[in-house]
């Protein structure tokens, strides 16, 4: 049924159980996997010598934090049986680097997480996760996890 399946993660527990469930999908439908982790690559506004100092150390951070939920999603799938690809992907919003990966690897389902964000928080946060139902042109499955937020 599914021949691809993407797997956005942030490293969150909640991200995890997305991956677990997008290996068992993949091992019932022998379906490929690619896990990405978005990272913004400008997020910050601001001038001066010490602006660019900050900019390159928070993207050295933000990339060892997407190593370090990537090797996580990598751990969990290959002891599921499951061989997947990984990427990395910089976007200006998280939604839109799952959409434009989405269509890059040519997923025809995403399974991620959903943090359970209500009232203020969530409008305060965001939603990636709506922000990806309401754009995907695919099917999305969500996951959620009792209690995570």
């Amino acid at each position: 049924m599914f021949k691809h399946i993407l797997a956005p993660v942030d490293g969150s527990e909640t991200s995890m159980a997305a991956v677990d469930k997008a290996a068992e999908l993949a091992k019932a439908f022998g379906a490929a996997v690619t896990a990405v982790y978005v990272i913004d690559p400008y997020p910050f506004t601001g001038v001066g010598g010490e602006f660019a100092y900050g900019q390159d150390q928070y993207l050295n951070a933000a990339r060892a934090e997407a190593r370090t939920a990537m090797e996580g999603a990598t751990k969990r799938l290959q002891a599921a049986g499951v061989q997947a690809e990984t990427r990395v992907i910089e976007s200006h919003t998280a939604w839109r680097g799952i959409i434009d990966a989405v269509e890059a690897c040519g997923a025809d389902l995403v399974v991620m997480g959903s943090h359970g964000r209500r009232g203020l928080e969530r409008l305060v946060l965001g939603s990636v996760t709506q922000s990806v139902l309401s754009h995907s042109k695919v099917s999305t499955l969500v996951v959620r996890v009792p209690g995570a937020a």
